[in-house]
Protein backbone atom coordinates (compact mmCIF):
# COMPACT_ATOMS: atom_id res chain seq x y z
CA UNK A 1 0.00 0.00 0.00
CA UNK A 2 1.36 3.42 -0.92
CA UNK A 3 1.15 6.59 1.11
CA UNK A 4 -1.00 8.26 -1.56
CA UNK A 5 -3.77 5.67 -1.46
CA UNK A 6 -5.82 4.71 1.56
CA UNK A 7 -6.78 1.35 0.04
CA UNK A 8 -4.68 -1.20 -1.80
CA UNK A 9 -5.31 -0.78 -5.53
CA UNK A 10 -6.02 -4.24 -6.91
CA UNK A 11 -5.99 -4.58 -10.68
CA UNK A 12 -8.14 -7.53 -11.74
CA UNK A 13 -6.69 -8.66 -15.08
CA UNK A 14 -8.97 -10.75 -17.31
CA UNK A 15 -9.81 -11.49 -20.95
CA UNK A 16 -6.60 -12.32 -22.76
CA UNK A 17 -5.26 -13.97 -25.89
CA UNK A 18 -6.02 -17.64 -25.25
CA UNK A 19 -8.86 -19.99 -26.10
CA UNK A 20 -10.00 -19.55 -22.49
CA UNK A 21 -10.75 -15.83 -22.74
CA UNK A 22 -14.49 -16.25 -22.07
CA UNK A 23 -13.76 -18.31 -18.96
CA UNK A 24 -11.40 -15.55 -17.89
CA UNK A 25 -14.11 -12.93 -18.38
CA UNK A 26 -16.42 -14.80 -16.02
CA UNK A 27 -13.63 -15.25 -13.48
CA UNK A 28 -12.48 -11.63 -13.62
CA UNK A 29 -15.97 -10.20 -13.40
CA UNK A 30 -16.76 -12.33 -10.35
CA UNK A 31 -13.49 -11.47 -8.62
CA UNK A 32 -14.08 -7.77 -9.31
CA UNK A 33 -17.61 -7.99 -7.89
CA UNK A 34 -16.52 -9.80 -4.73
CA UNK A 35 -13.41 -7.91 -3.67
CA UNK A 36 -13.86 -6.34 -0.24
CA UNK A 37 -14.38 -2.64 -0.98
CA UNK A 38 -13.58 -1.77 2.64
CA UNK A 39 -10.01 -2.96 2.02
CA UNK A 40 -9.38 -2.64 -1.71
CA UNK A 41 -9.91 -0.30 -4.60
CA UNK A 42 -10.82 -2.69 -7.42
CA UNK A 43 -9.66 -1.74 -10.92
CA UNK A 44 -10.91 -3.91 -13.83
CA UNK A 45 -8.16 -4.35 -16.45
CA UNK A 46 -9.08 -6.09 -19.70
CA UNK A 47 -6.47 -7.72 -21.94
CA UNK A 48 -7.58 -7.67 -25.56
CA UNK A 49 -6.81 -10.29 -28.20
CA UNK A 50 -3.50 -8.64 -29.06
CA UNK A 51 -2.31 -8.29 -25.49
CA UNK A 52 -3.26 -4.62 -25.06
CA UNK A 53 -4.50 -3.52 -21.64
CA UNK A 54 -7.58 -1.39 -21.00
CA UNK A 55 -9.19 -0.05 -17.83
CA UNK A 56 -12.91 -0.72 -18.17
CA UNK A 57 -15.97 1.10 -16.89
CA UNK A 58 -18.54 -1.17 -15.24
CA UNK A 59 -20.82 -1.07 -18.28
CA UNK A 60 -18.15 -2.96 -20.22
CA UNK A 61 -17.23 -5.34 -17.40
CA UNK A 62 -20.86 -6.48 -17.46
CA UNK A 63 -20.84 -7.34 -21.18
CA UNK A 64 -21.69 -10.92 -22.19
CA UNK A 65 -18.57 -11.85 -24.18
CA UNK A 66 -15.05 -10.60 -24.77
CA UNK A 67 -16.02 -9.80 -28.36
CA UNK A 68 -18.77 -7.50 -27.05
CA UNK A 69 -16.16 -5.74 -24.91
CA UNK A 70 -13.55 -5.43 -27.64
CA UNK A 71 -16.02 -3.84 -30.05
CA UNK A 72 -16.51 -0.97 -27.58
CA UNK A 73 -13.00 -0.46 -26.20
CA UNK A 74 -12.08 2.54 -28.34
CA UNK A 75 -13.96 5.53 -27.02
CA UNK A 76 -15.39 3.82 -23.92
CA UNK A 77 -12.33 2.33 -22.16
CA UNK A 78 -8.97 3.75 -21.14
CA UNK A 79 -5.91 2.27 -22.88
CA UNK A 80 -3.02 1.73 -20.48
CA UNK A 81 0.59 0.94 -21.35
CA UNK A 82 2.30 -1.94 -19.58
CA UNK A 83 4.94 0.38 -18.16
CA UNK A 84 2.22 2.54 -16.60
CA UNK A 85 0.66 -0.31 -14.63
CA UNK A 86 2.84 0.38 -11.61
CA UNK A 87 1.39 3.89 -11.37
CA UNK A 88 -2.14 2.50 -11.48
CA UNK A 89 -2.20 -0.63 -9.30
CA UNK A 90 -0.42 -1.94 -6.21
CA UNK A 91 -1.21 -5.61 -6.86
CA UNK A 92 -2.40 -7.65 -9.82
CA UNK A 93 -5.13 -10.22 -9.28
CA UNK A 94 -4.56 -12.49 -12.27
CA UNK A 95 -7.85 -13.86 -13.57
CA UNK A 96 -6.39 -14.75 -16.97
CA UNK A 97 -6.46 -18.39 -18.06
CA UNK A 98 -4.45 -20.32 -20.61
CA UNK A 99 -1.59 -19.22 -22.83
CA UNK A 100 -0.13 -15.78 -22.12
CA UNK A 101 -2.19 -15.73 -18.90
CA UNK A 102 -1.31 -18.36 -16.34
CA UNK A 103 1.70 -19.85 -18.14
CA UNK A 104 4.40 -17.50 -16.81
CA UNK A 105 4.18 -14.77 -19.48
CA UNK A 106 2.16 -12.20 -17.52
CA UNK A 107 3.92 -13.23 -14.33
CA UNK A 108 7.28 -12.39 -15.90
CA UNK A 109 6.02 -9.00 -17.04
CA UNK A 110 4.76 -8.21 -13.53
CA UNK A 111 8.10 -9.28 -12.06
CA UNK A 112 9.88 -6.84 -14.36
CA UNK A 113 7.50 -4.08 -13.28
CA UNK A 114 7.87 -4.91 -9.59
CA UNK A 115 4.14 -5.51 -9.10
CA UNK A 116 3.10 -8.36 -6.74
CA UNK A 117 0.46 -10.73 -8.11
CA UNK A 118 -1.71 -13.65 -7.15
CA UNK A 119 -0.69 -17.19 -8.01
CA UNK A 120 2.61 -18.89 -8.73
CA UNK A 121 5.85 -17.46 -10.04
CA UNK A 122 7.20 -17.67 -13.56
CA UNK A 123 8.63 -21.20 -13.60
CA UNK A 124 5.83 -22.85 -11.62
CA UNK A 125 3.21 -21.15 -13.79
CA UNK A 126 4.94 -22.48 -16.91
CA UNK A 127 5.08 -25.96 -15.41
CA UNK A 128 1.40 -25.67 -14.54
CA UNK A 129 0.69 -25.36 -18.26
CA UNK A 130 2.91 -28.14 -19.62
CA UNK A 131 1.26 -31.51 -19.05
CA UNK A 132 4.24 -33.55 -20.22
CA UNK A 133 6.78 -31.85 -17.95
CA UNK A 134 4.37 -32.11 -15.02
CA UNK A 135 4.11 -35.84 -15.43
CA UNK A 136 7.87 -36.29 -15.73
CA UNK A 137 8.38 -34.46 -12.43
CA UNK A 138 5.61 -36.41 -10.75
CA UNK A 139 7.07 -39.75 -11.82
CA UNK A 140 10.42 -38.77 -10.29
CA UNK A 141 8.63 -37.75 -7.09
CA UNK A 142 6.63 -40.98 -6.82
CA UNK A 143 3.26 -39.39 -7.64
CA UNK A 144 1.04 -41.65 -9.75
CA UNK A 145 0.13 -40.35 -13.22
CA UNK A 146 -1.41 -42.08 -16.25
CA UNK A 147 0.92 -43.73 -18.77
CA UNK A 148 1.57 -41.28 -21.57
CA UNK A 149 3.71 -40.25 -24.50
CA UNK A 150 4.13 -37.13 -26.62
CA UNK A 151 3.68 -37.10 -30.39
CA UNK A 152 5.05 -34.05 -32.18
CA UNK A 153 3.18 -32.43 -35.04
CA UNK A 154 6.09 -33.15 -37.36
CA UNK A 155 6.16 -36.85 -36.50
CA UNK A 156 2.41 -37.22 -36.94
CA UNK A 157 2.50 -35.68 -40.42
CA UNK A 158 5.59 -37.69 -41.44
CA UNK A 159 4.31 -41.09 -40.30
CA UNK A 160 0.63 -41.20 -39.30
CA UNK A 161 0.40 -44.93 -39.94
CA UNK A 162 3.38 -45.64 -37.73
CA UNK A 163 1.97 -43.47 -34.95
CA UNK A 164 -1.40 -45.19 -35.16
CA UNK A 165 0.26 -48.61 -34.95
CA UNK A 166 2.40 -47.56 -31.97
CA UNK A 167 -0.49 -46.07 -30.02
CA UNK A 168 -2.77 -49.00 -30.74
CA UNK A 169 -0.12 -51.41 -29.49
CA UNK A 170 1.10 -49.43 -26.48
CA UNK A 171 -2.18 -48.07 -25.12
CA UNK A 172 -5.06 -50.02 -26.60
CA UNK A 173 -8.49 -48.40 -26.59
CA UNK A 174 -9.94 -46.18 -25.41
CA UNK A 175 -7.07 -43.72 -25.11
CA UNK A 176 -7.00 -39.95 -24.61
CA UNK A 177 -5.43 -37.29 -26.82
CA UNK A 178 -5.00 -33.70 -25.71
CA UNK A 179 -2.83 -30.65 -26.45
CA UNK A 180 0.34 -30.68 -24.36
CA UNK A 181 -0.25 -27.07 -23.26
CA UNK A 182 -3.92 -26.11 -23.09
CA UNK A 183 -6.72 -25.84 -20.54
CA UNK A 184 -10.49 -26.05 -20.06
CA UNK A 185 -10.57 -29.43 -21.89
CA UNK A 186 -10.05 -27.73 -25.26
CA UNK A 187 -8.80 -30.22 -27.84
CA UNK A 188 -9.35 -33.28 -25.62
CA UNK A 189 -10.67 -36.43 -27.33
CA UNK A 190 -11.45 -39.93 -26.06
CA UNK A 191 -10.31 -42.13 -28.94
CA UNK A 192 -12.21 -45.43 -29.00
CA UNK A 193 -10.63 -47.16 -31.99
CA UNK A 194 -7.75 -46.85 -34.44
CA UNK A 195 -9.92 -44.98 -36.94
CA UNK A 196 -10.46 -42.23 -34.35
CA UNK A 197 -6.77 -41.48 -33.76
CA UNK A 198 -6.48 -39.06 -36.69
CA UNK A 199 -9.41 -36.97 -35.46
CA UNK A 200 -8.01 -36.84 -31.93
CA UNK A 201 -4.57 -35.83 -33.15
CA UNK A 202 -5.93 -33.15 -35.47
CA UNK A 203 -8.16 -31.67 -32.74
CA UNK A 204 -5.22 -31.34 -30.37
CA UNK A 205 -2.84 -29.95 -33.01
CA UNK A 206 -5.19 -27.05 -33.72
CA UNK A 207 -4.10 -25.71 -30.33
CA UNK A 208 -0.52 -26.92 -29.90
CA UNK A 209 2.46 -28.35 -31.78
CA UNK A 210 2.51 -31.57 -29.77
CA UNK A 211 -0.08 -34.05 -28.52
CA UNK A 212 -0.07 -35.78 -25.15
CA UNK A 213 -1.47 -39.30 -25.48
CA UNK A 214 -2.62 -40.90 -22.21
CA UNK A 215 -4.09 -44.16 -21.07
CA UNK A 216 -7.82 -43.90 -20.36
CA UNK A 217 -8.69 -43.90 -16.66
CA UNK A 218 -12.06 -45.40 -15.71
CA UNK A 219 -12.88 -43.87 -12.36
CA UNK A 220 -14.25 -40.90 -10.44
CA UNK A 221 -12.76 -37.53 -11.31
CA UNK A 222 -11.93 -35.13 -8.49
CA UNK A 223 -10.61 -31.60 -8.02
CA UNK A 224 -9.04 -29.94 -5.00
CA UNK A 225 -8.02 -26.35 -4.31
CA UNK A 226 -4.78 -26.01 -2.34
CA UNK A 227 -4.01 -22.80 -0.45
CA UNK A 228 -0.56 -21.81 0.78
CA UNK A 229 -0.46 -21.16 4.53
CA UNK A 230 2.39 -20.28 6.89
CA UNK A 231 2.47 -23.85 8.17
CA UNK A 232 2.40 -25.26 4.62
CA UNK A 233 -0.03 -25.94 1.76
CA UNK A 234 -3.57 -26.79 2.87
CA UNK A 235 -6.26 -28.51 0.78
CA UNK A 236 -9.60 -26.74 1.13
CA UNK A 237 -11.70 -29.78 0.28
CA UNK A 238 -12.13 -32.43 -2.40
CA UNK A 239 -14.89 -32.20 -4.99
CA UNK A 240 -16.26 -35.27 -6.75
CA UNK A 241 -17.16 -34.62 -10.40
CA UNK A 242 -19.96 -36.39 -12.22
CA UNK A 243 -20.07 -35.03 -15.80
CA UNK A 244 -22.94 -35.80 -18.13
CA UNK A 245 -20.55 -36.20 -21.05
CA UNK A 246 -18.04 -38.99 -21.64
CA UNK A 247 -15.45 -36.82 -19.89
CA UNK A 248 -15.30 -33.46 -18.11
CA UNK A 249 -15.79 -31.25 -21.16
CA UNK A 250 -15.77 -27.46 -21.52
CA UNK A 251 -19.59 -27.41 -21.34
CA UNK A 252 -19.56 -29.64 -18.26
CA UNK A 253 -17.15 -27.24 -16.60
CA UNK A 254 -18.84 -23.96 -17.41
CA UNK A 255 -22.45 -24.44 -18.52
CA UNK A 256 -25.03 -24.47 -15.69
CA UNK A 257 -26.69 -27.83 -15.16
CA UNK A 258 -24.24 -29.78 -17.32
CA UNK A 259 -22.39 -31.45 -14.44
CA UNK A 260 -22.98 -32.55 -10.85
CA UNK A 261 -20.33 -31.74 -8.26
CA UNK A 262 -20.24 -32.99 -4.68
CA UNK A 263 -18.21 -31.25 -2.00
CA UNK A 264 -17.34 -33.28 0.04
CA UNK A 265 -17.41 -36.39 -2.21
CA UNK A 266 -20.32 -38.84 -2.09
CA UNK A 267 -18.75 -41.88 -3.71
CA UNK A 268 -15.12 -41.67 -2.56
CA UNK A 269 -14.54 -43.25 0.88
CA UNK A 270 -13.12 -41.02 3.67
CA UNK A 271 -9.76 -42.81 3.78
CA UNK A 272 -9.35 -42.26 0.04
CA UNK A 273 -10.27 -38.59 0.40
CA UNK A 274 -7.50 -38.25 3.00
CA UNK A 275 -5.06 -39.93 0.59
CA UNK A 276 -6.15 -37.59 -2.21
CA UNK A 277 -5.52 -34.58 0.03
CA UNK A 278 -2.00 -35.82 0.73
CA UNK A 279 -1.31 -36.40 -2.96
CA UNK A 280 -2.58 -32.99 -4.10
CA UNK A 281 -0.35 -31.28 -1.54
CA UNK A 282 2.62 -33.30 -2.79
CA UNK A 283 1.77 -32.29 -6.37
CA UNK A 284 1.49 -28.62 -5.34
CA UNK A 285 4.92 -28.74 -3.69
CA UNK A 286 6.58 -30.77 -6.46
CA UNK A 287 5.71 -28.14 -9.09
CA UNK A 288 6.68 -25.25 -6.82
CA UNK A 289 3.20 -23.72 -6.84
CA UNK A 290 2.72 -20.69 -4.62
CA UNK A 291 -0.30 -18.85 -3.23
CA UNK A 292 -2.90 -21.35 -4.49
CA UNK A 293 -3.55 -23.97 -7.13
CA UNK A 294 -6.09 -26.52 -8.32
CA UNK A 295 -5.13 -30.18 -8.60
CA UNK A 296 -7.32 -32.60 -10.57
CA UNK A 297 -7.18 -36.37 -10.79
CA UNK A 298 -8.98 -39.72 -10.74
CA UNK A 299 -9.92 -42.21 -8.05
CA UNK A 300 -10.21 -45.71 -9.51
CA UNK A 301 -12.39 -48.60 -8.37
CA UNK A 302 -9.35 -50.49 -7.07
CA UNK A 303 -8.43 -47.55 -4.84
CA UNK A 304 -5.61 -46.16 -6.97
CA UNK A 305 -5.27 -42.37 -7.15
CA UNK A 306 -3.84 -40.60 -10.21
CA UNK A 307 -2.99 -36.91 -10.56
CA UNK A 308 -3.87 -35.84 -14.10
CA UNK A 309 -4.13 -32.06 -14.31
CA UNK A 310 -2.44 -29.69 -11.86
CA UNK A 311 -3.25 -26.02 -12.45
CA UNK A 312 -1.41 -23.02 -11.04
CA UNK A 313 -4.69 -21.09 -11.14
CA UNK A 314 -8.40 -21.83 -11.01
CA UNK A 315 -11.59 -20.65 -12.62
CA UNK A 316 -13.36 -18.18 -10.36
CA UNK A 317 -16.89 -18.00 -11.71
CA UNK A 318 -19.61 -18.10 -9.03
CA UNK A 319 -20.14 -21.88 -9.34
CA UNK A 320 -16.46 -22.81 -9.61
CA UNK A 321 -14.65 -25.38 -7.50
CA UNK A 322 -12.76 -22.51 -5.91
CA UNK A 323 -15.74 -20.85 -4.24
CA UNK A 324 -17.58 -24.11 -3.61
CA UNK A 325 -14.64 -25.50 -1.65
CA UNK A 326 -14.06 -22.19 0.11
CA UNK A 327 -17.70 -22.25 1.24
CA UNK A 328 -17.22 -25.78 2.58
CA UNK A 329 -14.29 -24.40 4.59
CA UNK A 330 -16.53 -21.63 5.97
CA UNK A 331 -15.26 -18.74 3.84
CA UNK A 332 -17.33 -16.24 1.89
CA UNK A 333 -16.07 -15.21 -1.56
CA UNK A 334 -14.65 -11.92 -0.27
CA UNK A 335 -12.90 -13.80 2.56
CA UNK A 336 -11.02 -16.22 0.31
CA UNK A 337 -10.15 -13.48 -2.21
CA UNK A 338 -8.74 -11.32 0.59
CA UNK A 339 -6.73 -14.32 1.79
CA UNK A 340 -5.22 -14.79 -1.67
CA UNK A 341 -4.21 -11.12 -1.77
CA UNK A 342 -2.56 -11.41 1.65
CA UNK A 343 -0.61 -14.49 0.52
CA UNK A 344 0.35 -12.80 -2.76
CA UNK A 345 1.81 -9.81 -0.92
CA UNK A 346 3.81 -12.17 1.26
CA UNK A 347 5.06 -14.35 -1.60
CA UNK A 348 5.66 -11.82 -4.38
CA UNK A 349 5.92 -8.53 -2.54
CA UNK A 350 9.45 -8.85 -1.23
CA UNK A 351 11.27 -8.88 -4.57
CA UNK A 352 12.69 -12.38 -4.20
CA UNK A 353 13.50 -14.96 -6.89
CA UNK A 354 10.72 -14.74 -9.54
CA UNK A 355 11.13 -18.44 -10.41
CA UNK A 356 9.93 -19.35 -6.90
CA UNK A 357 11.20 -22.91 -6.95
Amino acid sequence: MTEKHEKLRVGVIFGGMSSEREVSLNSGRNVYDNLDRELYEAIPIFMDGRGGLWILPWKLVSQNTTVDIMERLVGEAERIAYEDLRKTIDLAFIALHGKYGDDGCVQGMLELLGIPYTGSGVLASALGMDKDLQQRLFVRSGIAVPRSCVISEDRWHRDPGGVEEELSSDFGFPLVTKPTREGSSFGVTIVRDREGIAGGMDSALVLDRAVLVEEYLDGIEFSCIVIEEKEGPRPLSVTEIQPRSAFFTYDDKYMPGQCRKFTPPRSIPPEAVAAIERDVVRAFETLGFRCYGRIDGFYLKNGDIFITDPNSSSGMAPSSFFFEQAAEAGMLPQDILSRLIEIALSVHGAGRDPLQI
